[in-house]
């Protein structure tokens, strides 16, 4: 419940009762903050359990922290059923990446994994130059 509470700001909150509520009441009123707690705790356990049986027995295992989504969506994708493991794991980004510059530079997948297999692209190789005639490609949309 406090968990993102630090050390300093623990002891200003501790300055501060004692400030406020002085020395003598501050054990009381301690004690009242607690029974509060603990009141408000078994209210929310007993509408939990009120939930539950009003749900009937197909709803036995249901919980209520799976009402969070990032709970819902851990659990999902842990979930066996689904084989996202599996998917995971067989997805090669490395070859992925390798056919997907092949295609857009026109080449044979055959030809080039040689040179993919390395996995690494020769910056130091100087793009061909044109030829006097040759005209660059037109883009009508960028003009």
């Amino acid at each position: 419940m406090f968990n993102d509470i630090g050390p300093l700001e623990l002891v200003t909150l501790i300055v501060l009762a004692v400030l406020v509520f002085g020395p003598d009441k501050l054990p009381k009123v301690i004690q009242d903050v607690t029974r509060t707690i603990r009141k408000i705790r078994e209210f929310s356990e007993s509408a939990k359990n009120d939930i539950r049986e009003e749900l009937g027995p197909e709803f036995k295992d249901f919980e209520f922290e799976d009402l969070n989504p990032k709970t819902f969506i851990r659990k999902q994708l842990d979930n066996e059923d689904l084989g996202l493991k599996e998917i995971r794991n067989g997805f090669d980004l490395k070859k992925e990446m390798a056919e997907v510059t092949d295609a857009v530079h026109g080449r044979d997948a055959d030809t080039s994994s040689a040179g993919a297999s390395s996995g690494r692209i020769d910056m130091t190789k100087k793009p061909e130059t044109p030829a006097p005639d040759d005209r660059p490609p037109f883009d009508a949309d960028a003009t």
